[in-house]
C-alpha cells in the first residue's frame, strides 16, 4: 500500500523521467519509487522497501549512502558561499583545494583540471577544447572524433553523438556528422567464436586503422573511450587492447580523451582506469565518483600537452569563450574534498579490488555452470552476467522475452537492486566501493534465486 497516494499522482503529472517510457508511466503501468534514505550499500524507499543497491544509484554513489561527512562538508559550504562563479580568475577555497586533490591523484602527465556538473557536459568540454586545440594549431580540417559502438559518453547532442548505443540516437536525428564509430572491444560478442584475444586485439586495430585510412588522418582529432566499457554491457577490455589502440593514435596524431566518469576514484582497484591500463590520455574525463554523487561536479584533466597548446591560443585569440555558470561550484567542490578523504581514509581503492575479485570468484561459482549464462565477467567492483539461449553456439535470446529485466525484476523481489543493461540480456553490478564480503554474498545468492526464477 502505498503511504502517500498523492505523491504517486503528482509525479505522473508532473515529472518527466530520464530513460523512462514515458506512455507507459504516465498510465500508470510502469512502477513510481520514491527513495526517502540510505544508508551504507541500503537505500530505503518511501513503502518501507530496505533494498541493497547492487549498482551505487548509476555507479556514482561509491562512498555508500548517509556519509554525514560530506554532508556536513556540503552544509558547511552553503552557509559560508553557497556560490560564487569561476570566470575570469575567480575561485574559491574549495575549488582551488579540489583542484589540487584531483592533480595529486591523476597521471602524471596531467596539468590543470576544469570543472563542470555532469560527465556529459564534461565531454562536450573536451569535444570543444579538442576542436579549439587544432584550430590553434592551424588544422582546421582535423576536427573528426572516433568513438566506440556500445560506448557511453552522455546525453547531448554531441555527447549523444559519441554515445554508440541505438536507444541514444533513435529520432534524434544522432550521432552527428563529425563522429565516427569503430569496434567495441567486447571479446565475448566477437564475430568469429574461434578468434583468440589477441587475434580478435589485431582486429580491432585492424578496423581503426581502416577507419583512419577511409576518413584521412588529417580530418581525425580525437579517440574517446571508456577504459572499460560501462553501459554497453561492463566489459574489461581485452588483454593488450589499451596498448594496440594507444600505438595507432600516436602514429595518425589523434588525441586520446579517457572518460574515466565511471571508472574513475577506485571503481577498478586503481585510483584511474587510465593507471590500470596503462592509458596516457590527452584529457581524462570524471564525475560520479568525484563526489560519490552527494553533489554534482564533474571535470576535464588537461595534460600538459593539450595546456600549453591552450595557453598560446589564448595569448593569440584572448580569453578562452568556454564556460558554465555553475564551472567549480563550491557546494560540489566542498563534497569532492570530503569525498576524495573519505576514499583516502577507508581504503575504498583497495577494497574495490580485493572485494571485486571476491564479488566475482563468487559469482562465476554461483552461475558459470548454468546452460543459460554465457558470460560472468568484471573488474574491480564492475561485473556483468550476460544471458544466452545456447552457451555452445553463443545463440542470444530474442529480445521480446526480455530476459534481462526480468531477471533484474526477480532480483528486486529478493532486496537486490542491479540493472538490466540495454542492447542485451545483461545484468550489471557496480555496488558502492565500501561493500563488504556479507553484503556480496547477499547480491550473489539473490542473483543465483532470481536466474533460476526466470530460467530454471
Amino acid at each position: 500500500m502505498l503511504t502517500n497516494d498523492q505523491l504517486a499522482q503528482w509525479d505522473r503529472e508532473n515529472f518527466f523521467h530520464p530513460s523512462t517510457h514515458l506512455a507507459q508511466f504516465a498510465r500508470g503501468e510502469a512502477p513510481s519509487r520514491v527513495i526517502t534514505g540510505g544508508k551504507g550499500v541500503f537505500i530505503e524507499d518511501r513503502d518501507g522497501n530496505r533494498l541493497l543497491d547492487a549498482f551505487a544509484g548509476l555507479y556514482c554513489v561509491n562512498v555508500g549512502y548517509g556519509r554525514p561527512e560530506i554532508a556536513d562538508a556540503i552544509a558547511d559550504q552553503a552557509r559560508q558561499l553557497a556560490y560564487y562563479h569561476a570566470y575570469v580568475g575567480h575561485g574559491t577555497e574549495t575549488s582551488i583545494t579540489l583542484a589540487k586533490m584531483i592533480m595529486d591523484r591523476a597521471p602524471g602527465n596531467m596539468s590543470k583540471v576544469y570543472f563542470g556538473l555532469s560527465g556529459s557536459d564534461a565531454n562536450e568540454t573536451n569535444i570543444k577544447l579538442v576542436w579549439y586545440y587544432n584550430n590553434i594549431l592551424g588544422r582546421p580540417e582535423k576536427k573528426k572524433i572516433i568513438s566506440r559502438w556500445r560506448g557511453y559518453h552522455g546525453s547531448g547532442l554531441m555527447t549523444g553523438s559519441l554515445t554508440g548505443l541505438e536507444l541514444f540516437h533513435k529520432k534524434f536525428d544522432l550521432p552527428l556528422s563529425q563522429v565516427l564509430h569503430t569496434e567495441a572491444p567486447y571479446y565475448f560478442r566477437r564475430s568469429h567464436l574461434e578468434q583468440s584475444e589477441e587475434e580478435f586485439v589485431a582486429h580491432c586495430v585492424a578496423e581503426l586503422e581502416a577507419l583512419i585510412a577511409r576518413e584521412g588522418a588529417d580530418t581525425i582529432a580525437a579517440f574517446i573511450g571508456e577504459p572499460a566499457l560501462g553501459t554497453g554491457g561492463l566489459v574489461p577490455p581485452p588483454a593488450g587492447y589499451w596498448p594496440a589502440i594507444q600505438q595507432v593514435l600516436k602514429k595518425h596524431d589523434i588525441l586520446l580523451v579517457a572518460d574515466e566518469v565511471v571508472t574513475g576514484f577506485g571503481r577498478l582497484g586503481t585510483m584511474f582506469g587510465s593507471d590500470h591500463y596503462g592509458i596516457d590520455a590527452d584529457i581524462i574525463t570524471i564525475a560520479k565518483g568525484l563526489t560519490s554523487a552527494y553533489a554534482p561536479l564533474s571535470g576535464s584533466i588537461i595534460s600538459d600537452r593539450v595546456w600549453k597548446v591552450l595557453e598560446d591560443g589564448t595569448d593569440e585569440n584572448g580569453p578562452i569563450g568556454h564556460g558554465w555558470t555553475y564551472s567549480a561550484h563550491p557546494i560540489g567542490a566542498a563534497a569532492g574534498i570530503a569525498n576524495l578523504n573519505l576514499i583516502d581514509q577507508l581504503g575504498l581503492v583497495d577494497n574495490a579490488g580485493t572485494t571485486g575479485t571476491y564479488l566475482l570468484n563468487a559469482m562465476r561459482d554461483a552461475l558459470s555452470s548454468h546452460a543459460n549464462v554465457g558470460d560472468v565477467r568484471g573488474e574491480g567492483l564492475l561485473l556483468a552476467v550476460e544471458f544466452v539461449e545456447d552457451r555452445d553456439s553463443r545463440t542470444f535470446f530474442d529480445p521480446s522475452k526480455k530476459i534481462g529485466a526480468h531477471v533484474a525484476g526477480e532480483l528486486l523481489k529478493r532486496g537486490v537492486i542491479a540493472r538490466a543493461m540495454p542492447q542485451g540480456d545483461i545484468i550489471g553490478f557496480a555496488p558502492p566501493l565500501c561493500i563488504s564480503d556479507a553484503e556480496v554474498d547477499e547480491v550473489v545468492a539473490a542473483m543465483a534465486n532470481a536466474v533460476k526464477a526466470v530460467l530454471g
